[in-house]
C-alpha cells in the first residue's frame, strides 16, 4: 500500500522523542511524504506551524499509518486513540524509551524504518483487542478497549481484595489478592510479566488471567481461550471508593459497590507494521538478556 500521509504522535515530555518525531517528519516531507502531526506534540516540539496538525482523536483519520515515538506508553496511547475511531490505520513505534516491546524500532533504525515503510517493505501483524464491559448500578455501562491488558486493582492504598471469578458464566474461584490482570498475548510481557504470568507468543489467540500477589500461592495464572467472556465481581465492604479498572494503564474507571466488569474478545482488531525481519524470539532475547552474561 502505497504511503502518502503519516500521522506522528510522540511522548510529549520526552525530549528525544520530540527530536526524533521532528527528524522523522523532515524525512518523510523530504521524500514525498505528508508528515500530520498531533497537536500536543507538535506544540511540545515547536513545529505547530511547520506542517499540519491533528488532534489525538482524530490524527489516525485520512493517513496512511500512524508512527509513535516514546515508549510502550506512547504506543499504548496511539492504540487507543485509533482503537476508539472508525480508523483502521496500522501502527509503527520508534522506540526511545526503555524495554519497548511494542515499539521495535530503535532510533538508530528510525531512518531505514522510514525508508522501508515509503517502499512498502514491512510485513503487518493483526493483534487482538480487549473489550470491558463495566456494569454500573443505576447507571449506563462504560465501554473501553485494550490491547495490552485489563487490571482491576485498588487505587491510592495498596490492600488485599476479595474477588470473585467467573469464565463463560461458570464460577471459577473467590480470589484473595492485590488485583486481578487480564492480558492478551500483546500484554503477556507488561504487567503479566511483572506478576508472574507466563510470557505468550503473540500469534497465540488467548487471554491470560493473572493474579497480583495472591493470598494463596496456589492461585497460579490461568491461560484461555480468547473466546472466553471473563466476570471479575470485588466483594467489597459497604462503602470502599477505591476500586479502579485500568485499561492498558492509560484509563482508569472507578468501581462501586456491587459492580462488575466483563471482558472478552473485541469485534474488531489493531495492526501493527513491522519493517524489520527480526523475530519475536530475538526479540525476547535482547529485551530481557537473556543468554547475555
Amino acid at each position: 500500500m502505497p504511503i502518502s500521509r503519516a500521522g506522528l504522535i510522540a511522548r510529549h515530555t520526552l525530549p528525544a522523542a520530540l527530536s526524533a518525531l521532528t527528524d522523522a517528519a523532515t524525512w518523510l516531507d523530504e521524500h514525498g511524504c505528508q508528515p500530520i502531526i498531533e497537536q500536543r506534540s507538535a506544540e511540545a516540539a515547536g513545529v505547530q506551524r511547520r506542517w499540519k496538525t491533528a488532534r489525538r482523536e482524530t490524527l489516525g483519520l485520512g493517513v496512511d499509518v500512524l508512527i509513535a515515538f516514546g515508549g510502550d506508553g506512547t504506543l499504548l496511547d496511539a492504540a487507543s486513540a485509533v482503537a476508539h475511531s472508525s480508523s483502521d490505520v496500522p501502527l509503527l513505534g520508534v522506540n526511545l524509551g526503555h524495554l519497548g516491546f511494542l515499539t521495535e524500532v530503535g532510533r538508530s533504525e528510525m531512518t531505514g524504518a522510514l525508508e522501508a515503510l515509503l517502499q512498502g517493505h514491512t510485513r503487518t501483524e493483526t493483534r487482538l483487542l480487549l473489550a470491558g464491559r463495566i456494569e454500573h448500578a443505576g447507571a449506563a455501562p462504560t465501554d473501553r478497549l485494550a490491547l495490552n491488558d485489563v487490571v482491576l486493582t485498588r487505587g491510592a492504598l495498596s490492600r488485599m481484595m476479595e474477588i470473585d471469578v467467573s469464565i463463560d458464566g461458570q464460577f471459577v474461584s473467590h480470589v484473595k489478592a492485590d488485583g486481578l490482570i487480564v492480558a492478551t498475548a500483546t500484554g503477556s510481557t507488561a504487567y503479566n510479566l511483572s506478576a508472574g504470568g507466563p510470557i505468550v507468543h503473540p500469534a497465540v489467540d488467548a487471554f491470560v488471567l493473572t493474579p497480583i500477589a495472591p493470598h494463596t500461592l496456589t492461585n497460579r495464572p490461568i491461560v484461555l481461550p480468547a473466546s472466553a467472556t471473563v466476570s471479575l465481581r470485588p466483594v467489597v465492604e459497604p462503602s470502599p471508593q477505591d476500586i479502579v479498572i485500568t485499561f492498558d494503564g492509560q484509563h482508569g474507571v472507578p468501581l462501586g459497590s456491587g459492580e462488575s466488569i466483563e471482558v472478552r474478545r473485541a469485534p474488531r482488531v489493531l495492526r501493527l507494521l513491522r519493517t524489520t525481519a527480526r523475530t519475536h524470539f530475538e526479540m525476547l532475547r535482547e529485551k530481557l538478556k537473556w543468554g547475555y552474561t
